[in-house]
């Protein structure tokens, strides 16, 4: 049973404060997604202590589990293609099975991040990008290969980007940073111990700092100035950050593209960058 209708159904016996909670929630799950605790208890006229207290009277540890059960729920509205199965992978798994199961995650994966991150979260990360003096990329693992391709496409956008794979230059780097520069840092578990090093610091040096993260709590999420979400099936057993690569790599291809549409002279910076690595492509081939 999705929470959703698990509040639904326990509407009835609910204390009056957290039916009104509850209410809420059943009847605008969008908009409580994109409401932090304090936000939501001032919508309802509850208090903030209230509406944690209503997360783990259901069996959540913070409200933001509850936002991720709640994302989940409004996920299961949507459809996946006719064919495509959605669940673990399993060693006996057929290779039909397989390629059903890996796009199924990865296409729910990305539905999910999308309704997890608000319009106008989505919005103010643009204003911070766009208006940054320089930005500066870091992650670890997988991350840092989304923190790389991100690093590309804004680096054609002529956009003042620095990027390192080694976590003992990006934290160097982060050391040069101060006001109007913006730290963008990825890492699906908000843990990686380099990561939230050098968000700290760059914090520290009053740097905005923009988390790409999960849902839950974590070192990072408390760090940030702004942070968005990515959902992912990364607690079960895997091989790799499969579907978290493809849930940051779903929000930084949307920034980069609203960028794109927002920077005037973007055709022009795109069209010299193709121009440029088109004459070697001619030298290679003659």
């Amino acid at each position: 049973m999705s929470v959703l209708k698990k509040i639904n159904a326990k509407l009835d016996g609910m204390a009056p404060g957290d039916r009104e909670i509850g209410q809420y929630i059943v009847d605008n799950p969008d908009q409580m997604l994109r409401l932090s605790t304090a936000a939501l208890a001032a919508e309802i006229g509850r208090s903030q202590s209230s509406v944690v207290k209503f997360s783990q009277k259901l069996g959540y540890a913070s409200y933001q589990e509850l936002k991720l059960a709640v994302s989940e729920a409004k996920a299961q509205d949507w459809q996946v293609p006719a064919g495509v199965i959605h669940g673990s992978i399993e060693v006996g798994d057929t290779y039909p099975v397989i390629l059903k199961k890996l796009i199924g995650s990865k296409l729910l994966s990305m539905q999910q991040t999308v309704a997890a991150n608000s319009e106008r979260i989505i919005s103010r990360t643009l204003e911070l990008l766009d208006g940054a003096r320089r930005i500066h990329l870091v992650g670890v693992g997988a991350s840092s290969l989304v923190a790389r391709d991100f690093s590309y496409k804004l680096m054609k956008l002529g956009r003042n980007v620095l990027h390192d794979s080694d976590s003992h230059i990006q934290m160097a780097n982060a050391a040069t940073l101060g006001p109007g520069d913006v730290l963008f840092a990825l890492s699906y578990s908000g843990a990686s111990i380099e990561t939230l090093r050098i968000a700290e610091l760059a914090a520290k040096r009053g740097t905005t700092v923009i988390a790409v993260t999960g849902l839950h709590d974590n070192p990072l999420s408390r760090v940030a100035d702004i942070r968005l979400y990515t959902i992912a099936d990364e607690e079960r057993a895997r091989s790799s950050s499969i579907t978290a690569r493809d849930a940051q790599l779903t929000l930084t291809d949307l920034l980069f593209i609203l960028l794109l549409q927002k920077q005037p002279d973007a055709n022009d910076y795109v069209h010299n960058s193709e121009a440029a690595v088109s004459v070697l492509k001619a030298e290679r081939s003659s």
